[in-house]
């Protein structure tokens, strides 16, 4: 697998892929998502921001999607909590992060994670931070796995509500 920035021309695999995340949050009566976000205009937005990526398969299929980012984000400035690193750090999000239903179960969260950590501590930023639905108990329990600290509820720009997390990085 590797993970390259996201092109126009990977819109349709993209959306794909955010649909069959969207129906599997539905089936797991996970209200995320199921709202048209994130949206075609969203997708095309990340690309412009060159913050959004997909991984390829090793036969070059487009089998996941994510934003990865180092901008601030403007919903984290306010938590109810405390993040684990200073407010003015720089720190790494992952947003959006989808898996083809054909590569569920696969190790794509993992690897998305992975890959993006590393590219953090080459630019010399100690932190990466997430949010996610209180109901995504897989995303839950993968950040725990992974070493995220859960640090509290942020509120999005729609009102809704998130659980945080943030990672130290080596």
């Amino acid at each position: 697998m590797k993970l390259r920035p996201s092109i126009k021309a990977d819109i349709p695999s993209i959306m794909s892929i955010i649909s069959d995340a969207q129906h599997y949050l539905a089936s797991l009566n996970i209200d995320q998502w199921q709202d048209g976000y994130p949206t075609q205009e969203q997708i095309e937005l990340d690309i412009a921001n060159k913050d959004s990526y997909v991984v390829i398969s090793s036969t070059d299929e487009i089998i996941g999607t994510t934003v990865f980012s180092t901008k601030i984000e403007p919903t984290y400035l306010e938590i109810d909590g405390k993040w684990l690193t200073h407010d003015n750090a720089k720190y790494g999000v992952i947003h959006r992060l989808a898996v083809s239903d054909k590569y569920r179960s696969a190790g794509l969260a993992k690897f998305v994670f992975n890959y993006c950590e590393n590219e953090l501590v080459k630019q010399g930023i100690s932190s990466m931070r997430i949010d996610t639905h209180r109901d995504n108990k897989g995303m839950q329990n993968l950040l725990a796995k992974l070493g995220y600290q859960y640090c509290g509820v942020i509120i999005l720009t729609s009102g809704a509500e998130r659980l945080a997390y943030e990672k130290k990085l080596k």
